[in-house]
């Protein structure tokens, strides 16, 4: 007697995306394309799936081995919930308001009516600052690509085209002042401001220090809990309080639209922390390197607003406006 033969039995089809069958709500756009992305992170001991390599012996010290230790890393949320899709249309609409800006000082001749007392001043302590920001866009890139998942990957990406961002608007207006300030060295002499000025230096050596910081976690924490904040303090909110004084429209209104990206920044930054500090021995971790920073943090803030003229509480405004926000961490400056 012949066996019956069974019919084959098929999976039944999934209502909702692999990777989220488990949950109980409809997947987001943002958790569609956000999170658990990052197969090198399936094994621990080989990421790209091939032994004894030098990039996966990089990504094994380097980030699984770091001593910030987490469960789960995809368990984290940006807090804006942005999206490639939402980044270009947010940046788009702000940088047609940048160019709206140029366009219409342009047409007011506001350079023009900028003194040559203040031109100097840009020449030594605003335009050499594409460096500064070209150095938080590597260590943003870098953060980019060794975090431990994509929804942090994410944040780190749209960081680094902000810094670009601000990159090329500092670049842009470095032009644009060498055209009414012909004979300054506008767009000729930031590299040697950036390498011999006093005002500079704490943040070049600051910065050179933390662009060798290899562990991810480490970076993350030097770059965006002391780095960023310190320079922004003093470019965006320091410098350009100056600026605003010296009848620099232009500069303060830029300025306030790279600080609003600044801030925003700092809050999926401190989602992370908030996120992290949960599991025992992080906090500590955290706040080892906060202490170990500490010292080139003040002196690249003291070194630079130092040099701004009539204002002789930037250094301290910046470096209290940083310990606040370390404070809303619950860490120690």
């Amino acid at each position: 007697m012949s066996e019956e033969i069974q019919a084959p039995e098929f999976a039944a089809p999934l209502k909702t995306w692999s990777l989220a069958k488990g949950g109980r709500r409809k997947p987001t756009e943002y958790d569609i394309v956000s999170r658990n992305l990052h197969n090198h992170m399936n094994d621990q001991e080989q990421p790209f799936h091939f032994p004894n390599i030098p990039m996966s012996d990089w990504y094994i010290k380097n980030r699984n081995n770091s001593p910030l230790k987490h469960s789960d890393w995809d368990s984290f949320t940006d807090p804006d919930k942005i999206v490639y899709r939402t980044y270009n249309i947010l940046q788009d609409g702000q940088e047609t308001y940048i160019n709206s800006l140029f366009d219409q000082m342009n047409e007011r001749g506001h350079d023009e009516m900028l003194s040559a007392e203040h031109a100097k001043v840009l020449v030594r302590l605003y335009t050499p600052a594409r460096y500064a920001y070209h150095t938080l866009q590597l260590s943003s890139a870098y953060l980019q690509q060794m975090a431990p998942s994509s929804t942090i990957t994410n944040c780190a990406t749209y960081q680094t085209a902000d810094e670009l961002r601000v990159l090329t608007h500092t670049a842009y207006r470095t032009k644009e002042l060498s055209n009414t300030f012909p004979g300054l060295g506008l767009g000729e002499n930031e590299r040697e401001i950036w390498e011999n000025d006093a005002a500079w230096q704490g943040m070049r050596e600051l910065m050179e220090n933390a662009l060798v910081a290899w562990d991810w976690a480490e970076t993350f924490v030097v770059l965006n809990l002391l780095a960023k904040p310190a320079i922004e303090e003093s470019i965006q909110v320091q410098f350009a309080n100056y600026a605003k004084d010296s009848n620099d429209t232009l500069l303060g209104l830029l300025s306030q639209s790279q600080y609003n990206d600044s801030l925003r920044h700092r809050k999926w930054a401190t989602a992370l922390v908030k996120m992290v500090v949960e599991v025992d021995g992080n906090k500590e971790y955290i706040q080892s390197i906060v202490t170990k920073w500490m010292p080139l943090v003040n002196k690249a803030i003291e070194t630079y607003c130092n040099e701004i003229p009539d204002a002789p509480d930037a250094a301290s405004d910046a470096k209290e406006a940083v310990r606040d926000f370390l404070t809303t961490l619950n860490l120690q400056a």
